[in-house]
């Protein structure tokens, strides 16, 4: 199959005049190339996956002018073999590739980037992402037996994946009920190497990777951006006082670390 992907993604770049150099796909097994001129990046997918880069490619548009940084849609190519959607760079560094002490000063504008997104009209966005077709999409990857336990936490590694859904299928009720009073536009992959840093500012450039954009509880985008950070922070103190950054620039006076902890555990069943 990647073999495959690799002989369409020739195909669907050779009407440029640019060289492509590949570089590290993400956990949706895309293939992404960078231009040569460093000022803009091509996404490749399969054809089974061909929908799914639409969207994201479709997001982008809507997103287009609305005061968020994000790439800006330059060409899209579908046919038998794949999709590939070609974009602006987006200037900077992965938020990843920061250590605990920098990514600390960069924080700050990091919170205020993903409160500009939730800040968004949720209600003129044609996308949904709420918490009924997450589950669904969590229920399908369990029954295929798809799910890929090095997303899961240490902990949960070795449990049956059926006990993993059951557990966060237990929570819908509650959830459902929060996630209707506080439904906001959401990144929904709110991770480090979506956040794009100035390495010598250390001020936040914009976001990537938008496939997951949606109206959502906002709760799944804080969950993800404060346990991708944890291996980053270099002592407790640096996490902690990032998780007091991020509510403060929210306007959130008491977290919910229970509603925290049931996206985290969501999240990783829905990648399969």
């Amino acid at each position: 199959m990647r073999r495959h992907l690799l002989d369409s993604a020739k195909t669907l770049l050779a009407h440029t005049r640019f060289d492509w150099t590949p570089v590290k796909s993400g956990e949706s097994g895309d293939l992404v190339y960078r231009r040569e001129d460093g000022l803009a990046y091509a996404k490749i997918a399969s054809s089974d996956r061909s929908a799914d880069l639409a969207g994201e490619r479709d997001r982008l548009l809507w997103l287009q002018g609305r005061g968020i940084s994000v790439p800006e849609v330059i060409d899209w190519r579908d046919v038998e073999e794949g999709a590939c959607l070609t974009m602006t760079a987006i200037r900077g560094i992965p938020a990843v590739d920061l250590d605990g002490d920098a990514l600390l000063k960069a924080w700050p504008s990091m919170a205020r980037q993903l409160k500009s997104l939730h800040e968004l009209p949720a209600d003129q966005w044609p996308f949904n992402r709420r918490l009924s077709l997450m589950f669904a999409r969590a229920a399908d990857v369990v029954s295929c037996d798809a799910v890929n336990r090095d997303f899961l936490p240490p902990e949960d590694r070795g449990k049956p994946a059926r006990e993993l859904l059951d557990r966060v299928e237990r929570d819908l009720p509650l959830r459902f009920a929060q996630e209707a009073a506080d439904r906001v536009l959401c990144h929904g992959d709110a991770c480090m190497p979506n956040f794009m840093v100035d390495p010598h500012s250390l001020q936040c450039t914009g976001l990537i990777d938008f496939g997951r954009v949606g109206k959502a509880d906002r709760y799944v985008d804080l969950s993800l951006m404060i346990a991708n950070a944890e291996e980053s922070w270099a002592a407790p103190e640096q996490g902690e006082r990032a998780f007091a950054i991020l509510f403060e620039t929210l306007g959130i006076a008491e977290p919910d670390r229970e509603r925290l902890a049931f996206y985290l555990r969501l999240d990783p069943l829905t990648w399969g």
